[in-house]
Protein backbone atom coordinates (compact mmCIF):
# COMPACT_ATOMS: atom_id res chain seq x y z
CA UNK A 1 0.00 0.00 0.00
CA UNK A 2 1.25 3.64 -0.75
CA UNK A 3 0.18 6.49 0.51
CA UNK A 4 1.41 10.29 -0.08
CA UNK A 5 -0.04 12.66 2.29
CA UNK A 6 -3.63 11.73 3.44
CA UNK A 7 -4.17 9.45 0.08
CA UNK A 8 -3.53 6.10 -0.58
CA UNK A 9 -3.31 5.12 -4.12
CA UNK A 10 -3.84 2.47 -5.95
CA UNK A 11 -3.46 1.31 -9.26
CA UNK A 12 -6.44 0.07 -11.42
CA UNK A 13 -5.02 -1.82 -14.79
CA UNK A 14 -7.87 -1.56 -17.28
CA UNK A 15 -6.41 -4.39 -20.04
CA UNK A 16 -3.99 -4.36 -22.84
CA UNK A 17 -4.49 -3.10 -26.51
CA UNK A 18 -1.96 -2.34 -29.30
CA UNK A 19 -0.49 0.79 -31.16
CA UNK A 20 1.45 1.03 -34.53
CA UNK A 21 5.21 0.84 -33.35
CA UNK A 22 6.30 3.73 -35.86
CA UNK A 23 3.20 6.05 -34.81
CA UNK A 24 4.01 5.33 -31.52
CA UNK A 25 7.71 6.56 -31.61
CA UNK A 26 7.79 9.13 -34.66
CA UNK A 27 10.71 9.52 -36.38
CA UNK A 28 12.99 6.88 -34.11
CA UNK A 29 14.05 4.30 -36.34
CA UNK A 30 12.58 0.57 -35.98
CA UNK A 31 15.87 -1.01 -35.65
CA UNK A 32 16.15 1.16 -32.15
CA UNK A 33 13.01 1.50 -30.69
CA UNK A 34 12.48 -2.26 -31.05
CA UNK A 35 15.13 -2.68 -29.19
CA UNK A 36 12.71 -1.52 -25.79
CA UNK A 37 9.69 -3.08 -26.64
CA UNK A 38 8.77 -5.74 -29.18
CA UNK A 39 6.53 -5.17 -31.87
CA UNK A 40 4.12 -7.65 -32.99
CA UNK A 41 3.65 -9.31 -36.75
CA UNK A 42 1.76 -6.46 -37.40
CA UNK A 43 4.04 -3.99 -36.08
CA UNK A 44 2.06 -2.99 -33.05
CA UNK A 45 3.66 -2.61 -29.53
CA UNK A 46 1.72 -3.69 -26.71
CA UNK A 47 0.42 -1.03 -23.95
CA UNK A 48 -1.00 -0.90 -20.98
CA UNK A 49 -4.00 1.09 -19.77
CA UNK A 50 -2.93 1.78 -16.26
CA UNK A 51 -4.86 4.24 -14.24
CA UNK A 52 -5.01 5.94 -10.73
CA UNK A 53 -7.20 5.48 -8.16
CA UNK A 54 -6.55 7.97 -5.06
CA UNK A 55 -8.23 7.52 -1.47
CA UNK A 56 -8.95 9.89 0.94
CA UNK A 57 -11.58 9.57 4.01
CA UNK A 58 -14.09 11.47 2.16
CA UNK A 59 -13.20 11.28 -1.81
CA UNK A 60 -12.55 8.01 -4.11
CA UNK A 61 -10.87 10.15 -7.34
CA UNK A 62 -10.03 8.01 -10.14
CA UNK A 63 -7.66 9.13 -12.82
CA UNK A 64 -8.12 8.18 -16.11
CA UNK A 65 -10.26 5.18 -17.14
CA UNK A 66 -9.27 2.96 -19.97
CA UNK A 67 -10.81 1.85 -22.70
CA UNK A 68 -13.93 0.41 -21.47
CA UNK A 69 -16.04 -1.97 -22.95
CA UNK A 70 -18.49 -0.57 -25.67
CA UNK A 71 -16.06 -1.08 -28.70
CA UNK A 72 -16.84 -3.89 -31.60
CA UNK A 73 -14.88 -6.79 -32.74
CA UNK A 74 -13.71 -4.58 -35.45
CA UNK A 75 -12.20 -2.20 -32.96
CA UNK A 76 -11.39 -4.61 -30.84
CA UNK A 77 -9.28 -6.64 -34.05
CA UNK A 78 -7.15 -3.56 -34.81
CA UNK A 79 -6.10 -2.39 -31.46
CA UNK A 80 -5.70 -6.20 -30.17
CA UNK A 81 -7.56 -5.22 -27.36
CA UNK A 82 -7.49 -7.52 -24.43
CA UNK A 83 -9.67 -7.92 -21.14
CA UNK A 84 -9.05 -11.30 -20.33
CA UNK A 85 -6.59 -10.82 -17.07
CA UNK A 86 -7.55 -7.30 -16.29
CA UNK A 87 -10.95 -4.59 -16.86
CA UNK A 88 -11.76 -1.21 -14.87
CA UNK A 89 -14.66 -2.41 -12.81
CA UNK A 90 -12.70 -6.05 -11.72
CA UNK A 91 -9.66 -4.12 -10.77
CA UNK A 92 -11.78 -2.08 -8.56
CA UNK A 93 -13.34 -4.60 -6.95
CA UNK A 94 -10.07 -6.01 -6.42
CA UNK A 95 -9.15 -2.72 -5.04
CA UNK A 96 -12.05 -3.18 -2.61
CA UNK A 97 -14.65 -0.65 -4.30
CA UNK A 98 -17.08 -0.36 -6.93
CA UNK A 99 -18.16 2.48 -9.89
CA UNK A 100 -20.36 3.73 -7.16
CA UNK A 101 -17.70 4.63 -4.83
CA UNK A 102 -16.08 7.04 -6.93
CA UNK A 103 -16.63 10.67 -6.17
CA UNK A 104 -14.52 12.06 -8.99
CA UNK A 105 -12.63 11.17 -12.91
CA UNK A 106 -10.29 13.63 -13.68
CA UNK A 107 -10.09 12.66 -17.23
CA UNK A 108 -6.09 13.76 -19.09
CA UNK A 109 -7.73 13.85 -21.97
CA UNK A 110 -10.45 12.35 -23.87
CA UNK A 111 -8.89 10.33 -26.60
CA UNK A 112 -10.68 6.59 -26.25
CA UNK A 113 -8.08 4.61 -24.57
CA UNK A 114 -8.40 7.18 -21.73
CA UNK A 115 -11.96 7.79 -21.08
CA UNK A 116 -14.01 5.14 -22.53
CA UNK A 117 -14.48 3.35 -19.36
CA UNK A 118 -16.06 6.46 -18.19
CA UNK A 119 -19.39 5.70 -19.83
CA UNK A 120 -21.44 2.41 -20.53
CA UNK A 121 -23.68 0.57 -22.39
CA UNK A 122 -27.17 -0.01 -20.39
CA UNK A 123 -29.34 -1.49 -23.21
CA UNK A 124 -30.00 1.00 -25.95
CA UNK A 125 -28.30 3.73 -23.91
CA UNK A 126 -25.30 4.87 -22.93
CA UNK A 127 -24.72 6.64 -19.58
CA UNK A 128 -21.90 7.64 -17.33
CA UNK A 129 -20.28 4.61 -15.90
CA UNK A 130 -19.61 6.28 -12.68
CA UNK A 131 -23.39 6.96 -11.44
CA UNK A 132 -21.82 9.24 -8.54
CA UNK A 133 -19.20 10.76 -9.65
CA UNK A 134 -18.38 14.30 -11.14
CA UNK A 135 -15.64 14.75 -14.07
CA UNK A 136 -13.10 17.05 -14.61
CA UNK A 137 -12.03 18.04 -17.73
CA UNK A 138 -9.93 20.61 -19.27
CA UNK A 139 -12.24 23.65 -20.91
CA UNK A 140 -9.88 24.28 -23.82
CA UNK A 141 -9.81 20.49 -24.69
CA UNK A 142 -13.28 19.65 -24.46
CA UNK A 143 -13.53 22.43 -26.96
CA UNK A 144 -11.14 20.79 -28.97
CA UNK A 145 -12.50 17.33 -28.85
CA UNK A 146 -15.70 18.57 -29.57
CA UNK A 147 -14.37 20.50 -33.12
CA UNK A 148 -11.95 17.37 -33.75
CA UNK A 149 -8.99 18.53 -36.55
CA UNK A 150 -8.38 15.76 -38.98
CA UNK A 151 -5.72 13.63 -37.36
CA UNK A 152 -7.49 13.23 -33.86
CA UNK A 153 -11.28 12.74 -35.11
CA UNK A 154 -10.93 9.18 -35.07
CA UNK A 155 -9.52 9.25 -31.18
CA UNK A 156 -12.93 11.35 -30.07
CA UNK A 157 -15.58 9.39 -29.85
CA UNK A 158 -19.47 10.56 -29.38
CA UNK A 159 -20.09 7.72 -27.10
CA UNK A 160 -17.50 8.73 -24.72
CA UNK A 161 -18.66 12.58 -24.39
CA UNK A 162 -21.98 12.83 -25.42
CA UNK A 163 -23.10 10.96 -22.16
CA UNK A 164 -20.46 13.38 -19.80
CA UNK A 165 -21.93 16.46 -21.39
CA UNK A 166 -25.74 15.33 -20.82
CA UNK A 167 -24.97 14.21 -17.09
CA UNK A 168 -24.89 17.39 -15.44
CA UNK A 169 -21.81 16.33 -13.74
CA UNK A 170 -19.21 17.54 -16.25
CA UNK A 171 -16.68 19.96 -14.77
CA UNK A 172 -14.58 22.26 -17.46
CA UNK A 173 -10.96 23.53 -16.09
CA UNK A 174 -9.54 26.69 -16.89
CA UNK A 175 -5.76 25.72 -16.68
CA UNK A 176 -3.88 24.58 -13.79
CA UNK A 177 -4.38 24.51 -10.04
CA UNK A 178 -5.43 22.64 -7.11
CA UNK A 179 -8.39 20.44 -7.24
CA UNK A 180 -8.00 19.44 -3.63
CA UNK A 181 -5.34 19.45 -0.92
CA UNK A 182 -2.23 18.35 -2.05
CA UNK A 183 -3.32 17.53 -5.83
CA UNK A 184 -3.24 19.54 -8.79
CA UNK A 185 -3.34 19.28 -12.21
CA UNK A 186 -1.04 20.84 -14.75
CA UNK A 187 -1.35 21.62 -18.80
CA UNK A 188 0.76 20.43 -21.37
CA UNK A 189 -0.26 21.14 -25.44
CA UNK A 190 2.22 18.99 -28.00
CA UNK A 191 0.23 15.70 -27.54
CA UNK A 192 -3.47 17.54 -28.25
CA UNK A 193 -4.93 20.32 -26.81
CA UNK A 194 -5.24 21.07 -22.95
CA UNK A 195 -3.92 17.66 -21.81
CA UNK A 196 -4.02 17.82 -17.76
CA UNK A 197 -0.78 16.17 -16.07
CA UNK A 198 -1.76 15.00 -12.39
CA UNK A 199 0.61 15.75 -9.47
CA UNK A 200 -0.12 14.47 -6.31
CA UNK A 201 2.40 15.91 -3.16
CA UNK A 202 3.03 15.12 0.80
CA UNK A 203 4.91 14.06 3.51
CA UNK A 204 8.07 15.13 1.33
CA UNK A 205 7.21 13.04 -1.75
CA UNK A 206 5.74 13.74 -4.60
CA UNK A 207 4.03 11.20 -7.71
CA UNK A 208 3.03 12.74 -10.91
CA UNK A 209 0.53 10.73 -13.54
CA UNK A 210 2.47 12.06 -16.80
CA UNK A 211 -0.41 10.57 -19.29
CA UNK A 212 0.36 10.97 -22.76
CA UNK A 213 3.43 13.31 -22.41
CA UNK A 214 5.77 10.22 -21.45
CA UNK A 215 3.55 7.16 -22.47
CA UNK A 216 5.78 4.52 -21.81
CA UNK A 217 9.44 4.45 -19.61
CA UNK A 218 11.13 4.05 -23.37
CA UNK A 219 9.97 7.53 -24.46
CA UNK A 220 12.18 9.27 -21.89
CA UNK A 221 14.95 10.48 -24.46
CA UNK A 222 13.48 13.76 -25.85
CA UNK A 223 13.56 13.49 -30.00
CA UNK A 224 11.59 9.69 -28.51
CA UNK A 225 7.77 11.67 -29.52
CA UNK A 226 4.42 9.59 -30.80
CA UNK A 227 3.58 10.52 -34.50
CA UNK A 228 0.47 11.05 -33.01
CA UNK A 229 0.83 14.20 -31.45
CA UNK A 230 -0.66 17.16 -32.98
CA UNK A 231 2.74 19.72 -32.28
CA UNK A 232 5.90 17.66 -31.90
CA UNK A 233 8.47 20.52 -31.12
CA UNK A 234 6.18 21.80 -28.02
CA UNK A 235 6.28 18.13 -26.40
CA UNK A 236 10.03 18.30 -26.92
CA UNK A 237 9.56 21.66 -24.72
CA UNK A 238 7.56 20.18 -23.01
CA UNK A 239 9.41 16.96 -22.16
CA UNK A 240 12.78 18.64 -21.57
CA UNK A 241 10.83 20.88 -18.83
CA UNK A 242 9.12 18.71 -17.12
CA UNK A 243 12.17 16.00 -16.94
CA UNK A 244 14.47 18.94 -15.88
CA UNK A 245 11.97 19.88 -13.08
CA UNK A 246 11.48 16.91 -11.95
CA UNK A 247 14.57 15.50 -11.50
CA UNK A 248 15.49 18.22 -9.13
CA UNK A 249 13.12 17.60 -7.14
CA UNK A 250 12.96 13.70 -7.23
CA UNK A 251 9.58 13.44 -8.42
CA UNK A 252 8.61 9.79 -9.34
CA UNK A 253 6.34 9.56 -12.41
CA UNK A 254 3.59 7.04 -12.73
CA UNK A 255 3.54 5.36 -16.70
CA UNK A 256 0.16 4.86 -18.14
CA UNK A 257 0.98 2.97 -21.26
CA UNK A 258 4.46 0.92 -20.30
CA UNK A 259 3.86 -2.87 -20.76
CA UNK A 260 5.43 -3.39 -17.47
CA UNK A 261 6.75 -0.58 -15.57
CA UNK A 262 3.99 0.77 -13.00
CA UNK A 263 6.71 3.92 -11.45
CA UNK A 264 10.05 5.07 -11.64
CA UNK A 265 12.02 8.11 -10.14
CA UNK A 266 13.44 11.39 -11.94
CA UNK A 267 17.40 11.54 -11.48
CA UNK A 268 19.94 13.83 -13.19
CA UNK A 269 22.26 11.31 -15.30
CA UNK A 270 25.62 13.79 -16.54
CA UNK A 271 23.26 15.68 -18.82
CA UNK A 272 20.71 13.64 -19.05
CA UNK A 273 17.69 13.22 -16.79
CA UNK A 274 17.29 9.09 -16.39
CA UNK A 275 14.23 7.58 -14.69
CA UNK A 276 15.15 5.13 -12.17
CA UNK A 277 14.42 2.39 -9.90
CA UNK A 278 11.23 1.33 -12.07
CA UNK A 279 9.25 -0.30 -9.54
CA UNK A 280 5.20 -1.22 -8.73
CA UNK A 281 3.43 1.29 -7.25
CA UNK A 282 2.95 -0.51 -4.07
CA UNK A 283 7.18 -0.15 -3.30
CA UNK A 284 7.30 3.47 -3.97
Amino acid sequence: MTRIGPYTLHVIETGRFALDGGAMFGVVPRTLWERRITPDERNRIPMNMRCLLIESSDRLILVDSGLGDKYDAKFAGIYAVNHERYDLHRSLRTAGFSASDVTDVVLTHLHFDHCGGSTRRVGDRILPAFENAEYYVQRSHWEWAKNPNVRERASFLEDNLAPLEASGRLRLLDGEGELWPGIEVFVVNGHTEGQQLVKISGDGRTLVFVADLLPTLAHLPIPWVMAYDVRPLVTFEEKKSFLERGAALGWHVMFEHDPVVEVATLKKGGSRVEAVEPRPLHEL
